[in-house]
């Protein structure tokens, strides 16, 4: 006797803080108590082993906080064991159908789920609360509609889930791809022209051929290079200003505030950045790289493409795939409509019979509804409140 403790005898902080300690010890084996009382604070989990609920919370955090005693660290014990009693054909049914309905809301506000864009909007609490639920059934039809209701509310989210990936897909099939594939030629047509114009100019191997700043044309290397830095520190602003030419290539400058760095441009049928540092033939040879860079640029956009192409021709082969689970979706929702109209009669049949003549002789009970509405019906004089009358008796 001296090893059972209900918590309601530790009325005062003192008394409270004693007991946890004889559990924490291992001197009190069981402590009863409501989840008010044992909620927040009860840190007694060292040594715990089983929680035993004997009823059902009307909250899932009620539930989550009963679990929570025992389910958290510090306790010794690497299992635990959690109990709930029900009783078939009692309240608990109902219970356990409310709190699987909180708990299923909660869940999906909790994890930002969206039953029409999620894969499984039934989560592993929530099942928990249905198993239960089940539990309470005495009848095996009813268990088996309660499983089936489950596992036609995931299948049917799947489905929709396949069809909105299927419907996202048809989209890009009708105007991403096209028009990404379309760019991508674009852009691969200019690189293109651009890399002809880079080898109709090419850079001599020992020489320079010059380079156009502000209408003054430079066939010294180093001069070039120097000038070009020259006419970055007159920019009057971090804009592009364009100042000259380059192997066929308008050149422009330009100050990038992000990278803090001056940077060329060379505008052909697209435009082609390149950082300028401090050396004047380090400039230049940075210009050259970028125009030299041809091959790579067309190298990149061919497998952008071609990626583009695959992509698209994948698209075309998932949009054309059935839902996989769609016959035992089928399946399932026949048996689930069948055992739906079978309980039905059930429950029809299990309605006392009654012969037309007793139920004629039967006096009828008063209906307060009945009653209500013809109340409703009747008229009734209002009369004015005395302080209104006048000594004669009329309403003022």
């Amino acid at each position: 006797e001296s090893e059972v403790e209900f918590i309601h005898n530790a009325d005062t902080e003192a008394k409270k803080a004693a007991l946890f300690s004889k559990v924490r010890s291992g001197d009190v084996r069981i402590l009863l108590g409501s989840t008010a009382k044992m909620g927040a604070g009860t840190n007694v989990q060292q040594r715990l082993a089983a929680v035993h609920h004997l009823d059902v919370g009307w909250k899932p955090s009620d539930m989550t906080q009963r679990n929570g005693r025992i389910i958290r660290q510090g306790n010794m014990n690497k299992e635990v064991k959690v109990f709930n009693y029900v009783t078939e054909g009692t309240f608990d049914s109902y219970l356990f159908q409310t709190l699987e309905n909180k708990q299923r809301f909660i869940s999906q506000i909790m994890t930002s789920k969206s039953p029409v864009r999620s894969c499984d909007d039934v989560d592993e609490q929530a099942l928990s609360y249905a198993e239960i639920k089940a539990l309470c059934a005495g009848n095996p039809l009813i268990k088996e509609k309660m499983d089936l209701d489950v596992q036609v509310a995931k299948l049917k989210v799947l489905k929709a889930d396949h069809q909105s990936q299927k419907f996202r897909l048809e989209d890009k099939l009708l105007t991403k791809f096209p028009a990404d594939i379309q760019e991508a030629n674009a852009y691969l047509a200019r690189v293109k022209a651009d890399a002809e114009v880079a080898a109709a100019h090419p850079q001599e191997k020992e020489g320079f051929c010059g380079i156009i700043i502000k209408g003054v044309t430079y066939d010294e290397k180093k001069t070039a290079g120097e000038r070009l830095l020259l006419a970055c520190s007159e920019l009057p602003n971090s804009e592009e200003k364009v100042i000259g030419s380059y192997r066929g290539f308008e050149l422009s400058l330009r100050f990038d505030t992000y990278h803090s760095e001056y940077q060329a441009l060379l505008k052909g049928q697209r435009k082609y950045s390149v950082a300028l540092g401090k050396d004047p033939l380090g400039c230049i040879i940075r210009l050259d790289n970028s125009l030299n860079n041809f091959p790579e640029r067309i190298t990149s956009a061919e497998n952008e493409l071609a990626t583009l192409k695959q992509q698209q021709e994948a698209a075309q082969i998932e949009v054309e795939k059935p839902f996989p689970q769609e016959e035992e979706l089928a399946e399932k929702s026949a048996r689930l409509a069948e055992l739906n109209a079978q309980l039905d009669m059930d429950e029809k049949g299990h309605e006392p019979e009654q012969d037309e003549e007793e139920q004629e002789d039967e006096p009828r009970r008063p209906s307060v509804l009945a009653a209500l509405e013809e109340k409703a019906d009747k008229t009734e004089t209002v009369k004015p409140l005395k302080s209104f009358l006048d000594k004669d008796g009329d309403a003022r």
